[in-house]
């Protein structure tokens, strides 16, 4: 990253938008967020993110934000849907957010998804899709338009979330059997290990806490450079 680039990210106002905003700026890096409600503006301009006003459902908005004269190094996309939202921005948000990416020539797109879409709906348990099933095809649209977007992706696909701080015991894989936990703060620190990895270019990953497996499955681990 140059002294110029910058990293936008959408979903900071909560949950693992909001570790990833502390570990970014903890690291120094300029850190640009697209903010729906303007609650948490406050508390992310005191640790030094430069906050834009937006929907990520209203691509003039993420327009707005991300065509401008300031480089974009990285889009790191959190964004899901609450179960009372109306309208889930989990494919259509995103969708927005990849587009725009595009035009502005963005190096990277980090998406954060969830374990139990695409091919690793075979993690999930019945249980679990018979809840989740429609918002996991929302997230597997996502990632698919990422994919094709010719976009440099790397999606990352967290099992179940904990708020507690992180174990550092976090660890990506590559393979879409694997189902546990994880912290927040440990997803944010994965991601931002992955902002200056090659090794993770292209790459779908899954997150847990190698000691929160809910099954003893042997996997390997993916090797973050």
């Amino acid at each position: 990253m140059t002294s110029a680039s910058y990293i936008f990210l959408a979903g900071a106002s909560r949950g693992v938008g909001r570790e990833i905003a502390q570990y970014l700026t903890a690291q120094q890096l300029k850190v640009k967020a697209l903010l729906r409600t303007p609650a948490v503006a406050t508390e992310l301009e005191k640790i030094g993110i430069q906050v834009v006003q937006g929907d990520a459902l209203n691509i003039e908005d993420v327009e707005r934000a991300m065509l401008t004269d300031e480089p974009i190094h990285t889009v790191i996309s959190t964004i899901g849907g609450l179960p009372s939202d109306r309208e889930r921005p989990d494919y259509p948000g995103n969708k927005n957010l990849i587009d725009a990416a595009v035009k502005a020539g963005v190096q990277k797109f980090i998406l954060v998804s969830s374990i139990g879409a695409g091919n690793s709906v075979v993690a999930a348990s019945p249980q679990v899709l018979a809840v989740l099933g429609k918002v996991l095809a929302e997230k597997d649209k996502a990632e698919q338009h990422l994919i094709a977007s010719g976009l440099t992706y790397t999606i990352i696909r967290p099992g179940g979330l904990k708020s507690e701080p992180a174990t550092g015991n976090g660890v990506l894989t590559e393979d879409p059997r694997i189902i546990g936990s994880i912290n927040r703060a440990d997803v944010a620190q994965l991601v931002g290990r992955c902002l200056n990895s090659d090794s993770t270019n292209n790459k779908i990953l899954s997150a847990v806490d190698r000691n929160m497996l809910f099954t003893q499955t042997e996997f390997a681990e993916f090797g973050l450079d």
